[in-house]
């Protein structure tokens, strides 16, 4: 009796039916990780657009003299903030020679605004700088490549704004103390959070950075 009561398509039916309305909890986890992805990365979108609304005709801020003034534009400068977080995270990711590439390139640039130096269309290359260098550290992370590209790139942004940091700051001692002790900070604190990044979580965050850099290169246009 049992054997014909399996048998019987008309229980089995009345079983598969059971079974379809049972909540399927599998399936449904990944589904709403992509949904939390898609909606973080909308609202990383919208912010970084927010900000760009609010930047001024250039892309690059003034400085203000003092050591609060330099302190504090790397926090207000946007490019510069970037820039800065830039070099955080390929020092986490890529070793100290980021660190000396930064190092020198700022010196080279700021020694050179301050004696007057300047390049044509300044102000687009420092926010371009960014985009460089988000791209050369999603390239090199990607393909575990391409170190001295990375370097070389930091080299280049980090001179292009210290030039027009120095152009802004006329040469003041207390300033120039004020943004080197801001911007240790925030290459520190960047550092320190990239190292704590598997290397999917690197790649985003440069690409972001790459197309953050891009946004504020078109910002004024």
């Amino acid at each position: 009796m049992g054997t014909a009561l399996r048998q019987d398509p008309s229980v089995r039916t009345l079983a598969a039916l059971d079974d379809s309305l049972q909540p399927r909890r599998g399936p449904d986890l990944p589904m709403s990780s992509k949904l939390t992805r898609s909606l973080l990365a909308s609202s990383a979108a919208g912010l970084a657009l927010s900000l760009l609304s609010l930047l001024p005709a250039q892309a690059h801020g003034g400085a203000d003299h003092g050591v609060m003034g330099g302190a504090l534009h790397p926090l207000l400068g946007l490019d510069h903030l970037m820039l800065l977080i830039g070099v955080g995270l390929g020092i986490a990711q890529l070793g100290r020679r980021v660190l000396v590439a930064a190092l020198c390139g700022a010196l080279v640039g700021s020694l050179f605004g301050g004696f007057g130096g300047s390049l044509p269309g300044a102000e687009l290359l420092a926010a371009l700088g960014v985009a460089a260098l988000g791209a050369a550290l999603f390239i090199s992370l990607r393909s575990g490549q391409a170190r001295s590209a990375v370097a070389l790139t930091t080299a280049g942004a980090a001179g292009i704004h210290a030039m027009l940091h120095g152009l802004e700051s006329s040469g003041t001692a207390s300033w120039w103390l004020g943004a080197l002790l801001g911007s240790a900070a925030v290459v520190t604190a960047t550092a320190w959070i990239a190292q704590h990044l598997d290397r999917r979580q690197a790649l985003g965050a440069a690409a972001l950075l790459t197309c953050a850099g891009g946004l504020l290169a078109i910002a004024p246009l």
